[in-house]
Formats: C-alpha cells, structure tokens, sequence
C-alpha cells in the first residue's frame, strides 16, 4: 500500500509486455463461463444433507471462490501484467474514499430497495442461508464476517470489475460503467439482491475507474457485506426482524 498522494498509481510497463493493455471479450467470456462452471457445483452441495450452519457458510464462501475461479481463467489465457486488471498498488486516500463511498452504497440500495419493495412488491430475498450461517455461534459468525467482508469482495471485484468493467471501458465510462453493473446485478439471479448489486456495482466500478485501482472497489463491496453479519452480532437473531 502506498502512502504517496498520487491519485492515479503507476501504470503498468507497457514496454514489458507484448499482451492487450487492457482485457476484452475473450476474459469477459472465458471468467464467465468458469464462474458459472464453479456454480455448477452447488445444487450438488446441496443434496449432500448439511445442516443449515454448515451449507451456509458454504455459500457465503462460495461467491468468492467462483468469483476467483472466473478471474483466474481469464487472467490466464492471454494477458500476463496484474495491472491490466487494475491489481496495483493505491493510495491511502483512494482507500478512504472507498470507505465513504461503500457508506454511501449502502444507503443508496437501502432507498433503491424500499422503493423496489413497496412500488411492486419485490422483495424475494436470497440471504436467508447467510443469517444461518452467522447465526450459528461465534466461530460461523467469525467465518461469515471473513467470507462476507473479505473473500467475497475481492473474488467478485477481481471478476467483474477488474475484468468486466475494464474491458467494457474501451466503450467509455458511461458504457463501461453501467452495462458491467447490470451483468453483475444479472449473476445475482432475479431478487432483491439484483437491485443491490447493480447499485453496489456502479459505485465500486467508478471508484475503481477513477482510482485506477481495484483495492478501492474492493473496500466499496466490503463496507456494504458488512451489513448481514453486523446486524445478526447486534441483534443476536439468525435473520431479519
């Protein structure tokens, strides 16, 4: 992490490297397919019997694991520099503004979400494994901040940010910004998590579009998964009231 003030990092070398300074459809179609690969595997996970607890830590990891799975084959089939995908180093300020930001990511879904729930009556809600994990006692609770506020994050934000937003930049910012949003609100399958993670997804892609930076992006998308498991520590209940 670096203490300077330079808003925008080094850019990798680009003499360094023959590969694509940026990744294009190729990583965009090759992370997806993997990432939907990985998520092949749960229906199979779910008929293995695991008690509640268990299965839901499961899925509270599994996001990130398929999120990772998805960026490593797309890292790997052509382009060799990190940097492209916005891995590199920031500064303490972009990290800061990453906090305020994912604050300000939070309140904005909460109104998105009121207003989706009591327009139209959506409110399907996914996360009812999560509170089982959280609440299952301190060591699921435990587990559930890491997977929530760390794995996830940078799993997802590597894929879909650092692959997907990048590549779809090339169309400009406006194009770049919102059509990513939109497939990562997609992946969230059709419930109130999609509208989360649109809103989510537009704040973390122009932090990281203005930072030149994942890590801000990836500190947008923890501030707002720090939510489900600060409200069953607070509460002491296993779900909403």
């Amino acid at each position: 992490m670096s203490t300077d003030h330079t808003d925008h990092p080094r850019q990798p070398d680009q003499a360094a490297t023959t590969s694509p300074a940026r990744p294009g459809w190729p990583e965009i179609v090759v992370g997806l397919l993997a990432m939907v690969a990985a998520t092949a595997v749960l229906p199979f996970l779910g008929s293995l019997g695991l008690d509640a607890v268990t299965y839901g830590l499961i899925l509270t990891a599994w996001s990130g694991i398929v999120g990772l799975t998805g960026f490593a084959a797309a890292a790997l089939i052509r382009i060799r520099s990190w940097g492209a995908f916005g891995v590199r180093r920031t500064t303490w300020r972009w990290m800061g503004i990453g906090v305020a930001a994912g604050v300000v990511a939070v309140l904005l879904k909460g109104l998105v979400n009121y207003v989706v729930i009591n327009l139209i009556g959506f409110d399907a809600d996914p996360q009812g494994s999560y509170y089982d994990a959280a609440g299952g006692g301190v060591l699921p609770l435990i587990l559930t901040f890491a997977f929530l506020a760390v794995l996830t994050p940078i799993g997802e934000e590597f894929l879909f940010r650092g692959v997907i937003t990048n590549a779809l930049l090339r169309y400009g910012p406006v194009i770049g910004v919102l059509s990513s949003s939109v497939v990562f609100a997609v992946f969230h399958g059709i419930n109130l998590a999609m509208t989360t993670a649109f809103v989510v997804g537009v704040i973390a892609a122009e932090v990281m579009r203005r930072s030149g930076s994942i890590w801000p992006a990836v500190v947008v998308h923890a501030v707002n998964n720090l939510g489900l498991p600060l409200f069953v520590l607070i509460t002491g209940t296993a779900g909403p009231v």
